[in-house]
């Protein structure tokens, strides 16, 4: 099952200085390539006595401020990170022999900026926000489908609202790796550190 990754390497001077804008680069590439959900991202949280859990997430936005993506705020991963916000995320474009690895502390976004994405969202998954209390038990899933039924008959007029208990994080990077697969097992490790000044340092990590 050992695969070797010869695709492309990566140097300290292809890197651009600002690392947002070189993950936006390798973003492009996976879009470019056809990757299969290439804004799909595993999100690392842990609750409040330290058990880990990991579950993979879209992401929705992204500035200078960090990564931002959506949930149920009655969810697991969100009274994870409201415990301890400390999160941990990692993009696996496996098809391009690439990995980004990203530590940071994630923080709700505005009521604002969370109107303005859901009013984007398709209207059946606007109603699908309404309809899951996520990460709670049931009991088929017949009983989701007629809640989903519900909640769409109620609002079959005009818009949908903005669920009270729905809303975004961004996690904003501590650090970023870039991890490009090489041959023998050498592969081709960059990691951004924010550093005090709100610049980033850079260093190559050891495979």
């Amino acid at each position: 099952m050992r695969r070797h990754y010869t695709r492309a390497i990566l140097t300290r001077e292809s890197l651009l200085a600002d690392p947002i804008v070189q993950f936006e680069a390798w973003l492009k590439d996976a879009v470019d390539e056809k990757v299969i959900e290439p804004n799909a991202m595993t999100l690392a949280t842990a609750s409040p006595d330290g058990r880990p859990l990991v579950r993979t997430v879209l992401l929705k936005a992204l500035d200078q401020r960090g990564f931002v993506f959506f949930t149920n705020l009655e969810s697991r991963k969100a009274a994870h990170i409201t415990a301890n916000p400390h999160v941990s995320m990692v993009f696996p474009w496996l098809a391009l022999e690439r990995q980004v690895i990203i530590t940071g502390t994630a923080s709700r976004i505005s009521t604002a900026e969370t109107l303005k994405y859901f009013l984007s969202r398709p209207r059946d998954s606007q109603i699908a926000a309404w309809a899951s209390a996520q990460s709670r038990a049931i009991s088929s899933r017949k009983v989701l489908e007629m809640e989903w039924a519900k909640i769409k008959a109620k609002f079959s007029a005009g818009e949908v609202p903005l669920p009270s208990f729905w809303g975004g994080f961004r996690v904003e990077p501590a650090t970023i790796e870039f991890w490009q697969g090489g041959p023998h097992r050498l592969h081709d490790r960059f990691q951004y550190t924010r550093d005090g000044d709100g610049g980033w340092s850079v260093e190559r990590l050891a495979p």
